[in-house]
């Protein structure tokens, strides 16, 4: 039996990367997954390659009309949401004195907004004692140049975890925060090989992570081994956010 076996999990942006293997790693594990992606061709060859107990669902979690699709979906074809990734995101760059409003709107709607109304809108469908994971990254905690709105973005995730725990606390439903570092996913690779040779020496293990690593620690916080983990903030970034 899989750790994850009858379960029903909801996984945004899962098109790629650390979700995508979140979403693989979920169905080995014996649950049923709805995964999100904006682009229909990526969607259609993550669900292919996932091959059983997948729905993929078009949409952008920034959009509340996308979510309330994808919510419909799930409540026709399950009926419930036991395990909720919210892993769907964007990253950018912008330096102080050159910040545009588009951009900061377009990493905040995604990131912040996209995200609370993903959790919010998924409440009447979520089990009692289930597991929201909300995806995060070290930057929240870490200064880097031209990084500051996204970073903050991703900070303000922290908040988010401490209060709805909160909130959500009569129905016994979890949530926690997984911020990775590193990790070889295809958007890191489209950074460039002279980008990833800079990353990796901050590494105390001198390679970046891997997308399966990071599944890894969804899963935990997933399942019932975490049934006594609520609230915390997970850093899956080899130490390179505590050096």
């Amino acid at each position: 039996m899989g750790k994850l076996t009858g379960k029903v999990a909801v996984i945004t942006g899962a098109t790629s990367g650390l979700a995508l293997a979140t979403a693989h790693l979920f169905v080995a594990e014996g649950a049923y997954v709805f995964i999100t992606g904006r682009n229909q061709q990526r969607l259609d060859e993550a669900v292919r390659t996932i091959g059983r107990n997948v729905t993929g669902v078009l949409g952008d979690a920034a959009n509340l009309a996308d979510l309330d699709r994808l919510y419909e979906t799930v409540q026709r074809e399950k009926g419930k949401i036991d395990v909720l990734f919210a892993s769907a995101g964007a990253a950018g760059f912008g330096k102080l004195g050159e910040i545009s409003e588009a951009f900061f709107d377009s990493l905040f709607n995604l990131n912040v907004r996209g995200t609370l109304f993903t959790v919010q809108k998924a409440l009447p469908l979520l089990t009692t004692g289930g597991s929201v994971v909300l995806n995060g990254s070290i930057a929240s905690i870490k200064g880097y140049a031209a990084n500051s709105v996204y970073s903050a973005s991703k900070a303000t995730l922290r908040a988010f975890v401490r209060g709805w725990l909160v909130d959500l606390q009569d129905r016994h439903i979890r949530v926690n925060l997984l911020s990775p570092g590193a990790i070889d996913t295809p958007l890191m690779a489209a950074a460039g090989s002279d980008f990833k040779a800079q990353i990796a020496p901050l590494i105390p293990r001198g390679e970046m992570g891997r997308p399966e690593e990071v599944a890894a620690a969804v899963l935990f916080l997933a399942s019932a081994e975490a049934s006594f983990v609520n609230g915390i903030e997970l850093f899956v970034d080899g130490g390179m956010g505590q050096i």
